[in-house]
């Protein structure tokens, strides 16, 4: 982790990877929830994901963590449970990355 990341990443979120559709039901399927670090912000701004659709955030988070991608879904604090919408998790709807001041590693915008 980088020094930057070492004093503003001082919250936890959950991340449940998405990993495809059930082929039966169309309900999709996730990964095992991932504890990461992370800092965040609640704001509405409108953002445009990378079908070209546009959104409107409802929470922005911060983090090192580089393997979010678009349908995946976050939740501020810390889960166990293995069903991402039973722990009422949000769709991510938009990654940016951002070169990291002290080139340790990248940085992340995750837009729900």
């Amino acid at each position: 982790m980088s020094q930057a990341a070492a004093w503003s990443y001082t919250h936890k979120a959950t991340h449940w990877p998405l990993t495809g559709r059930d082929d039966w039901t169309g309900a999709q399927t996730f990964g095992a929830p991932v504890v990461f670090d992370c800092d965040y912000i609640g704001k509405s701004v409108r953002m445009t994901d990378t079908k070209g659709v546009e959104f409107v955030t409802r929470q922005v988070i911060y983090t090192e963590k580089g393997d979010i991608s678009q349908g995946d879904r976050v939740l501020l604090d810390e889960s166990v449970l293995s069903d991402p919408l039973k722990a009422e998790a949000q769709e991510v709807r938009a990654v940016t990355r951002y070169a990291d001041m002290d080139g340790q590693a990248d940085d992340f915008e995750v837009a729900t």
